[in-house]
C-alpha cells in the first residue's frame, strides 16, 4: 500500500509539473475571453457542441503556446525571480519531454477544433499559436522594444476564436473584441516591464523600460491607457451593446486611467504592481460587463 501511495504521488507531482508549463494562469484568461466571445456571437444560446469542443480546443492550443515560451525561454527563466520557479528552469522536466508534451497538447487540441467544431476555428487558432510561440516569443521577443505591441495581435485572438467557433466566421463584432485586448496588453505589459526593468535588463531582453528609459515607458503606459479607453467605447458606438456596458466601461476606464497617470506622475513600483494586478481585473470585469449586456438586452 504504502509503494502504491508513494507511486500515486510521484504521478501526481509529475503531472503538476507538467500543468505548470501550460501556464495556467495566463491560459484561464485566454479561455475565458474565448468564452465570453462564444456567448457574444449569438443571441441565444451557444450550442453546445462549440461550447464544450471549442473551449477544449482553445485551451490546449494556448497551453502548447505556453509550453513552447518555457522551453525557448528557459535560460533567462531561471535567472528572473518572477520565472526561476518553472519547472524547466528547476529541471523537474527536461526539454525533449516537454517538446513531445506541447506537440501532444497542441496537436490534439488543433485535431479536435478541426473535426468537432469547424476548420476556420483550427486555422485561425493555428495561425495564433505561430504567433505566439514563434513570431513573438523567438523572434521579436528578443530583438524589439516593440515585441509586446506587435506580438499582442496573437494575445487579441482568443474572443475571436470563440466567436468563430460558433458562428464559423468573423465579423466587425468579433474585430472589435481584438481590438479591446490589443489595445489593453501595452499598458497591461508594461506596468509589469517597469517595476521588473532590472530583470530584463539582467537577461539582455529588449524590453522598453530598459531601451527607452522608465519615463519614455510610463508615457507610453498613458497613452496606450487613451487609447484603450476609445476603444473600449466602440462596441457603444456601433450598438453592439448598450448603456449597461457603456456604465461598466467608464468605471472601469476611470480606474485605469487613474493608476495610468499615477505611474506618469508619481511612479514607485508598488503603484505599477497595482496597476498591473487590476489591469487583468479590468479586462474580466470588461468582458463580463459586455456579456451581462448582451443578454439583458438580447
Amino acid at each position: 500500500m504504502a509503494t502504491t501511495s508513494i507511486a500515486w504521488q510521484q504521478t501526481a507531482t509529475r503531472v503538476q509539473q507538467f500543468y505548470r508549463l501550460t501556464k495556467p494562469r495566463v491560459v484561464s484568461l485566454i479561455v475565458f475571453t474565448a468564452f465570453i466571445g462564444m456567448f457574444l456571437a449569438v443571441p441565444g444560446a451557444v450550442p453546445l457542441n462549440a461550447l464544450i469542443f471549442g473551449t477544449i480546443g482553445i485551451a490546449l492550443v494556448a497551453g502548447a503556446a505556453a509550453a513552447v515560451n518555457c522551453l525557448v525561454e528557459q535560460k533567462m527563466d531561471a535567472v528572473m525571480a518572477r520565472t526561476r520557479g518553472r519547472p524547466l528552469p528547476r529541471g523537474q522536466v527536461t526539454s525533449p519531454e516537454t517538446l513531445f508534451f506541447l506537440a501532444l497538447i497542441g496537436g490534439t487540441g488543433l485535431l479536435i477544433l478541426h473535426q468537432l467544431v469547424n476548420p476556420l476555428t483550427m486555422w485561425l487558432t493555428l495561425g495564433t499559436f505561430v504567433g505566439y510561440a514563434i513570431i513573438y516569443t523567438v523572434i521579436l521577443k528578443p530583438m524589439t522594444p516593440q515585441n509586446i505591441v506587435i506580438g499582442g495581435a496573437s494575445g487579441a485572438m482568443p474572443p475571436v476564436l470563440g466567436w468563430a467557433a460558433v458562428t464559423g466566421e468573423v465579423t466587425a463584432d468579433a474585430l472589435l473584441l481584438f481590438l479591446i485586448i490589443f489595445a489593453w496588453t501595452p499598458p497591461h505589459f508594461w506596468a509589469l516591464a517597469l517595476y521588473r526593468k532590472l530583470e530584463y535588463a539582467k537577461v539582455g531582453m529588449p524590453m522598453l523600460p530598459v531601451t527607452h528609459g522608465e519615463k519614455y515607458t510610463r508615457l507610453q503606459v498613458l497613452l496606450y491607457t487613451l487609447i484603450l479607453i476609445a476603444v473600449t467605447l466602440m462596441p457603444y458606438a456601433t450598438q453592439m451593446s448598450g448603456l449597461i456596458y457603456l456604465a461598466g466601461a467608464a468605471v472601469l476606464d476611470g480606474i485605469f486611467l487613474y493608476y495610468a497617470l499615477r505611474i506618469y506622475l508619481n511612479y514607485s513600483d508598488e503603484i505599477a504592481k497595482k496597476a498591473f494586478r487590476y489591469s487583468i481585473v479590468y479586462l474580466t470585469a470588461l468582458f463580463v460587463v459586455l456579456l451581462v449586456d448582451h443578454y439583458i438586452r438580447f
